[in-house]
């Protein structure tokens, strides 16, 4: 098939197709004409590499699981290369998630800590002569 087929039934676009081909992902095997051809083999790769970048992995993470669709594996993950790019990636995840925990409990302490206080401003309103609760940034009050 030609370069514009591959595009359509993988679903991306040609020029897409040349950048991984500039980059060795994809083979470039060109007919007597000079077109770039493509076999189901290379709709697989494409495959491939598109899934893990849905996962997030980024361009040169999807090599070793190329390399081992093209060394005639049923699977571009059951090379021990691709294997340890998915430990790698999951080591990665873990340590976002673990960042992002801890924003999370940082603003969930922030959050408790402004209820109590417009709480206690509230309270302090009520009792007569207390002050008016305001907005510290200025505008309405409450």
């Amino acid at each position: 098939m030609r370069i514009g087929e591959l595009a359509a039934r993988a679903g991306t676009t040609t020029r897409t197709l040349r950048y991984y081909e500039a980059r060795g992902l994809l083979p470039a095997r060109r007919a007597g004409n000079g077109y770039r051809t493509y076999d189901e083999s290379d709709l697989r790769l494409l495959r491939q590499i598109r899934t893990l970048q849905d996962f997030g992995f980024d361009l040169e993470e999807t090599r070793p699981f190329v390399e081992c669709l093209r060394a005639g594996h049923p699977e571009g993950d059951s090379c021990p290369a691709s294997l340890a790019v998915y430990r790698r990636k999951l080591g990665e995840l873990d340590a976002l998630i673990g960042q992002l925990t801890g924003v999370r409990d940082t603003v969930a302490r922030q959050l408790e800590r402004a209820e109590l206080a417009r709480a206690e401003l509230a309270a302090e309103a009520e009792v007569p002569g207390g002050p008016e609760p305001a907005c510290e940034l200025g505008g309405d009050p409450w």
